[in-house]
């Protein structure tokens, strides 16, 4: 039983409303005998209702334990959203009661509100969690507001579009004592884990670089201006972007960093080293156990050994921004072997390296075979889930660092404890960025 619940169920018994909280139904009202009571479910909300977030709407939906009572997005129908299924406020809203309603004995609920604007889901008291899944560009502020006003966060990566935004995320989320998990869910595939732990066990003996698959930046959007669709708040999903005409290729949450799609423009992404960075980069710290620190070096391709962006660790070993001579999106090169790892594969320089149990003294990482319920877990024992915020910063600032090399096309030198690089105006105006009234974090 989590704090906020304990604390909002005692609220509403001092009022006598206890029975008047919105969508908390019975659980033989869904005909699923076994459930928590109603007081004890985690109630959601749910910010951004394209691909992603109907991802995890269908994901954390099905946990038992779960209540959705809210989603939002600016755009009604969705039209201009990626990937199969619903998208848009009305049919997430609909998909939802429809879900709930093959629950329930009688076949039919209502119960979740649909909202065009964040702010009515913040400032309801009866919902404990939100999952916010957004352009880069409003990560920062919404994740400030939504632990100002007491919600648990399950936060789309990259954690933010400028390391400082990143930064104010960390603080808010401390301050207020927030459970948030960042959705780099490599961090819950058993591959993942045990391809980091032979890495930080000496499996593959010292490790003397690592290799991580990650593409290249956003650029400046170059396409004209189109009507902006009907009931699409087109001003509302440019919040602190710069004011800028209305395209679906602007807008659209197709997963292409390259064109076509907010991943490829400058205002709202880093772009694939971002998109992906926080994948990738985000592997390669927990197989050097350099989660809270960042790179020293960030060398340009032109002087880069192996032509490719590198970022130097502590310790000297290098992250190589590209693909390796094995398999694996991210390999880690030791010197007595490899072992690399993708989405549903493992491989290493010896087989008998993938089915190596840990010795009693190695060390263990932290264990999640699912990412969202690893969050609702640790809403409930109020600890900190497998990729808290302070890891998404971490992971952050390896992409963004990146993202400033490339833009400035040289050599950096960065120190990760001010968060700032060296001898470089340049450089460091790009860790933050001009943000429009009234959406500044």
């Amino acid at each position: 039983m989590t704090r906020r619940l304990s604390s909002r169920r005692r609220f509403l018994k001092q009022l006598g409303l206890a029975a008047a909280v919105p969508a908390i139904i019975p659980a033989s009202a869904l005909g699923r005998g076994g459930l928590p009571a109603p007081s004890d479910r985690i109630t959601m909300g749910f910010i951004g209702m394209g691909s992603m977030g109907l991802n995890n709407l269908r994901g954390f939906i099905r946990m038992p334990d779960v209540q959705v009572l809210a989603v939002c997005d600016v755009n009604t129908s969705g039209e201009n959203y990626a990937g199969s299924g619903p998208k848009g406020r009305e049919p997430a809203r609909q998909y939802v009661e429809t879900t709930y309603a093959e629950r329930t004995n009688g076949g039919s609920y209502s119960g979740c509100d649909g909202y065009a604007f964040f702010w009515q889901v913040l400032e309801r008291s009866d919902i404990d969690a939100v999952c916010m899944a957004l352009p880069d560009h409003w990560h920062g502020y919404m994740t400030v507001a939504a632990a100002a006003a007491g919600k648990d966060i399950y936060g789309e990566k990259p954690l933010a579009r400028t390391i400082r935004e990143g930064r104010k995320m960390v603080d808010a989320v401390r301050r207020h004592d927030c459970v948030f998990q960042t959705g780099s869910q490599q961090r819950s595939d058993a591959r993942f884990r045990h391809a980091c732990e032979l890495a930080r066990n000496g499996y593959v003996g010292e490790i003397r670089k690592v290799y991580a698959q990650v593409g290249g930046i956003s650029k400046p959007f170059p396409h004209g201006e189109e009507p902006v669709p009907e009931g699409f708040l087109y001003e509302l999903w440019l919040g602190n972007a710069p004011s800028a005409p209305y395209h679906s290729e602007r807008v659209s949450g197709g997963y292409n960093t390259e064109e076509g799609a907010w991943r490829a423009w400058r205002p709202y992404s880093a772009g694939h080293i971002a998109d992906w960075g926080a994948h990738n980069f985000d592997i390669a710290h927990w197989g050097l156990g350099v989660d809270r620190s960042g790179p020293m070096q960030l060398v340009d391709a032109s002087e880069a050994p192996e032509e490719e962006l590198t970022l130097m660790y502590e310790g000297d070993i290098p992250v190589i921004k590209k693909k390796g001579p094995h398999e694996g999106m991210v390999q880690f090169i030791g010197t007595d072997g490899w072992v690399g790892v993708s989405r549903g594969d493992i491989w290493a320089s010896d087989e008998r390296l993938l089915e190596q149990q840990m010795q009693p003294g190695d060390v263990r990482l932290y264990h999640s075979d699912d990412h969202r319920r690893d969050f609702l877990n640790c809403v409930k024992t109020r600890s900190r889930p497998v990729c808290d915020v302070e890891i998404g910063h971490s992971s952050l600032v390896a992409c963004l660092t990146s993202e400033i090399c490339m833009r400035v096309g040289r050599s950096l030198t960065w120190n990760p404890k001010r968060e700032r690089f060296k001898d470089d105006d340049e450089a460091n105006k790009l860790l933050t960025r001009p943000m429009r009234k009234p959406w500044r974090v």
